[in-house]
């Protein structure tokens, strides 16, 4: 199993998430085709009620630290009760540019 559907397992097993969107950003920074150590998650779960942002990074840290042992390098994430889900615009939500030395210089 690839770490994309580890991840998604994971976080399905354990969260049981309303929403869920994995995006693999690997080649958007300098690593070689078919990578997997930049991702993106956006989890959407009841579990996140009454836990501030940090509490919900660490819970989630904590699901996927074996894949952070063994080559996960960033993960963004965005995770968020059913309630806040439904007041959130679907695009406000993008990586950061990544700081290692390998990234691949922007566009712009």
């Amino acid at each position: 199993m690839n770490r994309f559907n580890r991840i998604q397992s994971l976080v399905q097993e354990n969260l049981k998430p309303l929403h869920l969107e994995l995006e693999n950003e690997s080649s958007q920074h300098s690593v070689p085709p078919g990578s997997e150590t930049h991702f993106k998650l956006l989890v959407v779960a009841q579990d996140f009620q009454g836990l501030s942002r940090v509490d919900r990074q660490r819970l989630i840290h904590a699901l996927l630290v074996q894949e952070f042992k063994v080559g996960l390098h960033a993960l963004t994430i965005r995770a968020l009760t059913p309630e806040e889900w439904e007041k959130q615009n679907p695009d406000s939500f993008v990586s950061p540019n990544c700081q290692g030395s390998r990234a691949k210089p922007s566009n712009s």
